[in-house]
């Protein structure tokens, strides 16, 4: 329970109108947004502007189940039996509210928010463990769900909603958390699920093409916009310098700036680092020295680094671009310690869940678990096992149901030329027949040159390629990475691939 004052007295950024003073001494019972909510006397609705449905065209009828208070961004009228609070934009406001409903947990916690294209999960726990071994308590909000302690939440969206933010904040708080690390969304800026939040630092990982299109973001412009709005909200900006978007990210921000890079590491022409990017991050940590290497089944990479602070790590998971992250969540940490050899004995021991997760399968080959379910991810996933010199790169993989037909052919021809043998196998079919994606794919497959199967039961292909693993081989399941179910005809049946692999191990 709320008193309505305690709520407006966040609002005045989008407020339109003041309320007379005998509105403001009234009580909330609870503050709703979602129409499917149960309601109660004495309710506040806000009204909300979905893609397919308008919460104003409700507000009526929220006020028939109890709502006393409406907020509203849009000329309703009066409404019987409820007092309407008109405000510039109902998703700012319903941040500001759940802000306050939830005691603003965030100026509990010091908050982290890191935003990009790639990276984002897999630094988050780099961040966390580094964090945690230090002596903070750190909870996540992201694309694997929200870890508070010892309990995950699953969500449905990286970046919850604004209320949920806050519910989770304040479930951190109350559980002993002192820190947050958040993936934020460009759908989250976008609908202002993180508005009123002043992040102490702010991480900008990387930017390419991606989530354009339907209802998510029009164009290009709009979506790099969008992932720049983090920085306008943030005391200490952290920035990937190589990212020829940083510029471009840190325009109208008075955060501190620190900068990190692999600079002439890059390929020839990747370079993009510039002398005004060099202006603009007064503290830069670099990454100096790569060595690739693979021992008893894992493979992983080492690298020196040296600038803000200056040391050596080395990673369990492979690629360059884990590199990146690794820096990252260097020059995040290095805001908390300086101990090096407790930063590389974290990195050391990170491991994601579904993002190139090592399965030991035997010292002799190795087995790794992504989520790449799309060309472009499949590619980078693959051309980056490539440079261990695999003897074989077996790539097992299915696409998803009632999906695009093109990410079928895309992904298949990109299996066919980069790996050694494609296993084609089922994903989550939803309401489509597995046979029939997999010859969707397979029309990709065959426009490559490399050598496929088909086994349609995604058990019996894992069991298939353990069961034909040769010395030296790479083996990657992908397109499930952290899942643990498969969607079939509307019902999501338990499927773990770890689960899978440990039985048929154990089974012989």
């Amino acid at each position: 329970m709320k008193h309505l004052a305690e709520l407006v007295e966040n609002l005045k950024s989008v407020l339109v109108c003041e309320l007379p003073e005998r509105e403001l001494n009234g009580a909330v019972s609870r503050l709703i947004y979602d129409t499917r909510a149960e309601f109660e006397e004495n309710s506040a609705f806000v009204c909300i502007s979905g893609a397919s449905f308008d919460g104003h065209d409700f507000a009526a009828e929220a006020a028939r189940k109890g709502a006393k208070y409406i907020f509203s961004e849009k000329e309703i009228g009066d409404i019987e039996g409820a007092v309407v609070i008109r405000v510039s934009d109902t998703r700012k406001a319903l941040s500001l509210l759940s802000a306050a409903w939830f005691d603003h947990p965030a100026e509990k916690l010091t908050t982290i928010g890191l935003t990009g294209t790639k990276g984002k999960s897999t630094t988050c726990y780099m961040i966390r463990n580094i964090l945690e071994a230090s002596g903070r308590s750190c909870g996540i909000i992201g694309t694997i769900g929200i870890v508070i302690k010892d309990k995950t939440y699953e969500t449905h969206n990286t970046t919850p909603e604004s209320y949920s933010i806050q519910e989770y904040m304040r479930k951190m708080v109350d559980a002993g958390c002192d820190t947050l690390i958040m993936e934020v969304s460009s759908q989250g800026l976008k609908q202002h699920r993180t508005y009123g939040i002043n992040f102490d630092y702010a991480v900008f990982t990387n930017l390419s093409k991606d989530h354009i299109g339907g209802a998510e973001h029009k164009d290009f412009e709009e979506y790099r916009y969008c992932k720049s709005l983090l920085f306008k909200q943030c005391k200490t900006a952290i920035v990937n310098t190589d990212d020829a978007n940083t510029a471009y990210m840190l325009e109208g921000s008075d955060a501190k700036r620190v900068g990190f890079g692999m600079g002439s590491n890059l390929k020839e022409g990747e370079n993009v680092r510039t002398k005004v990017l060099d202006d603009f991050c007064g503290e830069i940590l670099k990454a100096t020295e790569l060595r690739l290497f693979t021992e008893n089944g894992v493979m992983g990479i080492e690298f020196d680094y040296e600038g803000l602070l200056k040391g050596t790590a080395r990673l369990s998971i492979p690629g360059r671009f884990n590199v990146m992250n690794a820096l990252c969540a260097i020059a995040v940490s290095s805001h908390f310690t300086k101990d090096t050899a407790l930063i590389s004995e974290s990195l050391k021991a990170t491991h994601v869940r579904g993002r190139l997760e090592p399965v030991k399968i035997s010292d002799k080959c190795t087995m790794l678990i992504d989520y790449a379910h799309n060309a472009m991810a499949l590619e980078s996933v693959l051309k980056t096992l490539r440079e261990y010199k695999p003897k074989r790169l077996v790539c097992l993989f299915g696409c998803g149901g009632n999906r695009s037909k093109d990410r079928r052919y895309e992904m298949g021809e990109v299996s066919s030329n980069l790996s050694d043998l494609t296993v084609v196998t089922s994903d989550n079919p939803r309401y489509e027949k597995p046979e029939d994606i997999i010859n969707d794919i397979l029309i990709g497959v065959k426009r490559g040159d490399g050598y496929y199967i088909t086994i349609p039961d995604r058990r019996e292909a894992i069991k298939y390629v353990i069961d034909n693993a040769l010395e030296g081989d790479c083996i990657l399941l992908t397109g499930k990475g952290n899942e643990d179910y498969q969607e079939i005809e509307g019902v999501r049946y338990h499927m773990d691939e770890r689960e899978i692999v440990a039985d048929i191990l154990k089974r012989g």
